[in-house]
């Protein structure tokens, strides 16, 4: 017969475990894994991600979309014959522009030229200011002085105009032109964020410590100083690649950004602002996917600040 005394304690086993189970304290979460865990709640972050993906799919394989050829004119189909609506994904779902040509399947490929600039423009200022923040911000001295300078002789010039005369100079101006002139200018503003990162984290006590420990200058700013500076970052690279968007579709409207045969939504607006009156239609579609896309960037950054911002907790 077993005896009581183990009886009892058997009994308790479970109990005790299940005690010690609750008091084991969780796995501490670092800041991208905490943001995460936010973003995923949070429907504006939900359906700016949903419309991006959609636009980058769009961007990547817009034959998925249509088989209408985005060039080909036929004045047989004439811009004041009303869109049809219940012809879906059709040539003629948004009518036709004044050369004949399906504006449905122009404001598909046109999503191309919008976010390969938005985000090769956003990658180049973000690089070319983090590196020049984070070196004024570590060593300080003459270093940052220098840096400071650049920077407030560059974000003297507007933006606009500053890339109206660096693209005056192209004989061609290609997507890649019109990416160099907006790093060339847009660059400052990372490099002030950045800056004024890196000199709050630099004096933090675990950087401290990895000095009196003997780690190298490249060790701590790439280590230990980038990691916990790059958030900020982050928030004003996401909500400014919406505004480099809308800058190249404004240089393309000038007719000093992009070119024929390109594909712009800042192309079809300008030659649609001719029929405005007679064909609205022809400049709502591509002008209303150019802010769709703008605002979709809009939110994703405003979602990502009060992710990453611990004030806004």
């Amino acid at each position: 017969m077993p005896d009581l005394t183990e009886k009892k304690t058997a009994g308790k086993i479970p109990a005790q475990a299940t005690v010690e189970a609750a008091a084991k304290p969780e796995k501490a979460r670092s800041l991208g894994s905490d943001a995460w865990h936010d973003l995923r709640r949070k429907p504006i972050f939900v359906i700016s991600a949903l419309l991006i993906l959609l636009l980058i799919v769009i961007a990547i394989a817009p034959g998925l979309f249509t088989s209408v050829d985005p060039r080909a004119g036929d004045l047989r189909n004439h811009y004041l014959t009303k869109p049809a609506y219940d012809h879906f994904f059709e040539a003629d779902w948004f009518g036709y522009d004044l050369q004949g040509r399906s504006i449905y399947a122009r404001v598909v490929y046109g999503a191309r030229a919008s976010v390969v600039v938005g985000i090769c423009v956003t990658l180049g200022v973000t690089i070319l200011g983090g590196i020049t923040g984070m070196l004024a911000g570590y060593f300080g001295g003459w270093i940052d002085t220098i840096i400071s300078r650049f920077t407030d002789i560059f974000f003297g010039i507007p933006l606009l105009l500053g890339s109206l005369v660096i693209l005056n100079a192209f004989t061609s101006r290609t997507i890649w032109s019109v990416v160099f002139a907006l790093v060339a200018l847009g660059w400052t503003q990372m490099t002030r964020v950045m800056r004024g990162s890196v000199i709050t984290i630099k004096q933090a006590d675990f950087v401290t410590a990895a000095k009196a420990l003997g780690a190298g200058t490249t060790r701590i700013m790439f280590k230990h100083i980038l990691p916990n500076a790059i958030a900020p970052v982050i928030v004003v690279a996401t909500i400014a690649l919406g505004g480099y968007i809308a800058t190249e579709a404004t240089l393309s409207f000038l007719g000093i950004g992009l070119q024929d045969p390109t594909i712009s939504w800042g192309i079809d607006i300008n030659s649609a602002q001719k029929v405005i009156r007679t064909a609205p239609f022809a400049l709502f579609f591509p002008a209303g996917m150019l802010s769709i896309t703008v605002l979709a960037f809009i939110m994703l950054g405003d979602a990502v600040r009060d992710a990453l911002d611990p004030k806004l907790r």
